[in-house]
Parts: structure tokens; sequence; C-alpha cells
């Protein structure tokens, strides 16, 4: 009677861990050169290495802007969609809503910076004429991809293409 007793309680305290340990989600952004001040959703948190945590559900979309002197801004997002986390699913099988967190980030995110390549006052002069617009329009880009995966909403679809447009 107690093994049963002492069975059955391991495997509630088990079932308890994986269930609240599938909950978070952590990845490591990484940038080539390191020290890249990282922006999340618009907010700085830090610099690179960067250990970035959080709790977000299934399809949770994050926008990171990594900035460095010397080097060219770089602006891309990752989803909570990366990899499959298996102690949620196991968590899933004995509560319902454990299933909103079976996904999770990829370990790491490496990012390699682009140096700024003016060397001369000419080359510097046609590098702030065009970059500044190659830099809104792969970001616009990437917005409305995002927009046809369902990643985001149009509503915020809107604003952040507002933002990116209203930017000098």
């Amino acid at each position: 009677m107690k093994k049963v007793f002492l069975l059955k309680s391991v495997a509630i305290a088990l079932a308890v861990a994986v269930l609240f340990s599938g909950c978070a989600s952590s990845t490591m952004i990484n940038s080539s050169p390191a020290g890249a001040k990282v922006y999340i959703n618009g907010e700085s948190v830090g610099t690179t290495p960067y250990l970035y945590t959080d709790t977000k559900v299934l399809g949770s979309v994050i926008n990171i802007d990594l900035v460095k002197e010397g080097y060219e801004p770089l602006y891309t997002s990752f989803t909570r969609s990366e990899q499959v986390n298996a102690g949620a699913i196991v968590g899933g099988l004995f509560f319902l809503f454990p299933f909103l967190w079976t996904m999770e980030y990829k370990p790491t995110h490496n990012y390699e910076l682009v140096p700024l390549a003016a060397t001369n006052q000419d080359t510097q002069v046609q590098s702030e004429q065009t970059q500044p617009a190659l830099s809104k329009a792969q970001r616009l880009k990437e917005l409305k991809q995002m927009l046809d995966e369902n990643l985001i909403t149009q509503d915020e679809f809107n604003k952040a293409k507002q933002k990116i447009l209203d930017e000098k």
C-alpha cells in the first residue's frame, strides 16, 4: 500500500514539475562582433551575448534590434514556434492549457553585423543617402512577410509600418 502511494506521489510530483518547467523558453542572442546593444520590442535590455527568457504562448513574435557603433543596425525577429517542447506536451496530457507552450525558441540565435563600409567621404555620403532606404525597404518586406504568415495582426502591421515610414 505504501509503495502504491509513493509511486502515485512521485508521478504527480513529476507531472507538476514537467508542467511548470514547460512554460518558460530561453534563447541566447549572440552577435558577431559581441557587445551590440539589444533592443527587444523597442526596449533596451542589454548587450550581446544576451539570454532572453519569457513565458509567452505559441506563435508569439519577438522583435530584435541589434545596434553597435561602426556597424549597420540589424532588425529581425523570431517566434516561439522554432522547436518542440516535450515537457509541455507531457504536461498537456494531464492539463489542457500547457499545449499553449508546446513550442519554444531555438537555444541560440546568432547574428552577424555588417560593418559600415564608408572609408572616404564620397562613399560615406553615398552610403548615407542609399542605406536608410534599403534598410526601410528590407524591414517593410520582413513586416509584410510576418503579416502574410499570420504572425502579427493587421493592426500591429499598420502601426509598425507607420513607425518605419516615419523614421528619418
